[in-house]
């Protein structure tokens, strides 16, 4: 194909140059251009000279989530707080592809070779790498604790709206898909309980605690003695507030604390559920120890969260979900978890995938999001909202592509007779 070095392309006709079986939305830009099928439920919008911008200078979803939580990409035939079936079109159709050189330098020239000067980015958008590292070394603790600020001390108003009275911010367990999130809460707490074997006066320690709601549960319906730790303040204060309401403040408590500060040992079980991507791989070790070592003989950890579907070695997120929702998160495969208990000397008896849970809790999440949307901008600005939108669909999606998966690790510090106090088979 002959390119005419000299002509001038639109907006939507450079774009239409990068993809593989042209778009499969509609599109429309500022410059007046269009393209796409025009009957097409989903259109996308390209409203301003910043937005263009965006995109040139982060492909891919860090320059499509800067546009669109600044405001200059906009999508319509979805709500923002759930964009779910938008999300699903593009990631199943948009394919692109790799222009020759010539047709590269078309669309640069034609597109404004000034539009490669990277905008301020959205305010929502937490610091880089290397910023980051001037705040001290990955997952040290004052870097941890920044980390974990930026995503949960958002507004607990926010979370009640998103989450439910339930207030859990992880994967639910559905006893049947027309369950509700509250009845499948419930269940995933209570099967965790089940499976550390949860009975009146043992005690619980549930690392990363969130707001509490594992160690309410076990306290109220076990009757144990439970302590939660979080590094987020404002999780702390919900959660011990929730413990005094309820009743359970001889049997409970939620601090405020790293979990690497807990002096207490000896538990029975310890609980770690969503925390795990947050620690990093390469601290696998100290923290799997950890657990051994407050454990007593025969005490049971259940360790729950999300993992890669293999055990390759790539440590972090993507670039959106490392700048927007969970900086310095890391993810690798559950092989790789279950070294880490094995070789911190924890007998792993029992392992589990509930990935299709994930997806319909985030379904849940996303509908409660929309439903509540206006109440929702009473606590954050109009682009924290809309990237929570984008991040709770677009991770239901990887889940149902098998993208990601959440695993349940079941291990017991075995006593120096090995015994490991496991029944020959269970019922949970």
């Amino acid at each position: 194909m002959t390119i005419d070095m000299h002509s001038k392309l639109s907006i939507a006709d450079a774009l239409g140059r990068l993809m593989k079986g042209g778009l499969p939305f509609r599109f429309e830009a500022y410059d007046g251009s269009v393209g796409g099928p025009e009957n097409s439920p989903i259109t996308v919008r390209l409203v301003n000279e910043r937005g263009l911008s965006y995109l040139l200078t982060a492909p891919g979803d860090l320059g499509f989530a800067r546009a669109y939580v600044a405001g200059d990409l906009e999508v319509d035939g979805v709500h923002p707080g759930n964009p779910y079936e938008a999300m699903s079109l593009i990631l199943s159709q948009l394919r692109f592809k790799v222009p020759s050189a010539a047709e590269m330098l078309q669309v640069l020239r034609s597109l404004g070779l000034e539009h490669l000067k990277p905008p301020a980015p959205p305010a929502e958008e937490h610091l880089p790498k290397w910023r980051r590292a001037l705040e001290g070394l990955r997952h040290h603790k004052n870097r941890d604790a920044s980390a974990i600020h930026h995503h949960y001390d958002v507004s607990n108003r926010f979370y009640e709206l998103v989450l439910g009275p339930s207030m859990t911010y992880t994967c639910a367990l559905f006893p049947t898909a027309d369950a509700t999130l509250e009845e499948a809460q419930y269940a995933k707490y209570d099967l965790i309980c089940r499976k550390l074997d949860l009975k009146p006066g043992d005690r619980l320690l549930d690392l990363g605690c969130g707001w509490g709601g594992m160690v309410r549960h076990a306290a109220k319906h076990y009757g144990v003695k439970a302590l939660g730790v979080t590094l987020s303040r404002e999780q702390a204060e919900w959660g011990q507030k929730a413990i005094v309401d309820d009743g359970l403040a001889d049997l409970a408590e939620v601090r405020f604390s790293d979990y690497r500060d807990v002096t207490e040992t000896g538990f029975d079980a310890i609980s770690s559920i969503g925390l795990t991507e947050h620690i990093g791989v390469r601290n696998y070790p100290d923290y799997f120890r950890f657990a051994y070592d407050h454990l007593r003989d025969g005490g049971r950890m259940l360790n729950h969260c999300i993992t890669r579907p293999n055990n390759l070695a790539r440590a972090t997120a993507g670039a959106f979900i490392d700048r927007y929702v969970f900086p310095d998160g890391e993810l690798t495969g559950v092989g790789r978890i279950i070294m880490a208990m094995q070789d911190a000397g924890l007998e792993v008896r029992h392992e589990e995938n509930l990935r299709e849970h994930y997806a319909l809790t985030l379904k849940n999440w996303c509908e409660n999001l929309e439903a509540n949307w206006d109440e929702a901008l009473g606590e954050v600005t109009l682009g924290r909202a809309k990237v929570w939108g984008l991040y709770m669909a677009g991770s239901r999606l990887a889940f149902e592509r098998h993208e990601i998966e959440l695993h349940h690790v079941l291990g017991v510090k075995v006593g120096p007779d090995g015994d490991a106090h496991y029944p020959l088979r269970v019922d949970f």
